[in-house]
């Protein structure tokens, strides 16, 4: 069964008719000028050297040859092989705080729109490491389990908003524990954890499962979002209009700051890095270069059906007829009869 790789190419298809109807005009055009120009016998015997009919082969040729063009350039395929690929890499979650705070304007366009595009970025350099997504304010989810997928991490990554869970707060610890939950309970290597929030940790004592995380061999990661001079934190109706700031039970404007230091003690006992994101985007180039350099995992082969190309031989003809177009003149051979050199 022929299959074609670019099969919009074929819509082009629609010349060769067009031609055929342009090259009728043209011959009947080049007959009535030449009978408004003199009679017919006339004309005959003036122009008895060219050949009407290899004119119209070499149309016949060029449309030929302009077919085959098209039809390579569809890139025909025909048959198929299976083919084997190995995929080695690491197990990496990123944990992406939605709380309200990450909402603060402190970094354009808002903190959370920072932290999906530059995930968005750190998911377009993989190559055979696992991503999996967790969403977390108050409580926490496996936003995405662990996948090759990464077009669907996008997706999911996309569909991240501050409203996905209710529980206000940004229960860091929540985050840890589903991320932890997530990796591969019988692996004491191979896996990162990214954490990208604003920092201000609302759940319970970290040191528990930072030491759990060491001991599974996760390497943490840390990424703050925000100024730690703190900004407040605005509030948004329905249709994403700005109604005002959150405000506490005396009516005092909540300010939301970067906690640093927090996030500095998860990723040094963990043996990762803590970076402050930047108009550089440079944080997450950083973590995938590190995790680059880490020992791979066999993360099992994947079989694909390759198809075949076959444009060549359609190529090789339109090259022929275009060649035997050129090649063939118009204009055929006359024989003369002596008739002596005085006659």
């Amino acid at each position: 069964m022929i299959r074609f790789a670019n099969s919009f190419i074929l819509y082009f298809l629609i010349l060769i008719p067009l031609g055929i109807i342009f090259y009728y005009y043209v011959f009947r055009w080049k007959t009535r000028s030449m009978q408004r120009f003199g009679s017919i016998e006339l004309m005959q015997k003036l122009t008895s050297g060219v050949s009407r009919g290899r004119q119209k082969f070499k149309a016949f040729l060029t449309l030929l040859s302009m077919f085959f063009i098209i039809f390579a350039l569809a890139r025909p395929q025909i048959g198929t092989r299976l083919e084997e690929v190995r995929r080695e890499g690491v197990d990496i979650i990123v944990a992406v705080d939605v709380s309200l705070s990450m909402q603060a304007k402190d970094i354009a366009p808002s903190r959370l729109e920072k932290a999906k595009h530059e995930v968005g970025t750190l998911i377009k350099q993989l190559a055979g490491d696992r991503i999996g997504i967790v969403a977390f304010a108050g409580d926490a989810f496996l936003h995405c389990p662990l996948t090759l997928d990464y077009g669907a991490a996008k997706l999911f990554l996309n569909a991240l908003e501050p409203g996905v869970i209710p529980d206000p707060g940004t229960a860091i610890d929540r985050a840890m524990q589903v991320a932890l939950s997530a990796f591969d309970q019988k692996e004491r290597k191979h896996k990162v954890l990214i954490l990208i929030t604003d920092g201000e940790n609302h759940g319970d004592d970290l040191k528990p499962l930072t030491e759990q995380a060491e001991r599974e061999g996760v390497v943490i990661y840390t990424v703050g979002i925000g100024s730690p001079e703190g900004v407040p934190i605005p509030l948004q109706n329905e249709y994403g209009i700005r109604t005002g700031f959150k405000k506490d039970k005396t009516g005092t404007v909540v300010m939301t700051k970067l906690d640093e230091l927090t996030l500095e003690k998860l990723a040094l006992q963990t043996g990762g890095k803590y970076f402050r994101a930047s108009g550089a985007e440079d944080e997450l180039d950083q973590i995938y270069t590190a995790i680059a350099k880490m020992e791979k995992k066999d993360l099992g082969a994947v079989k694909f059906t390759q198809y075949e190309d076959r444009y060549q031989f359609f190529l090789f003809l339109a090259l022929l007829f275009l060649m035997l177009e050129i090649l063939i003149p118009e204009r055929k051979r006359i024989k003369t009869e002596w008739k002596g050199r005085f006659r």
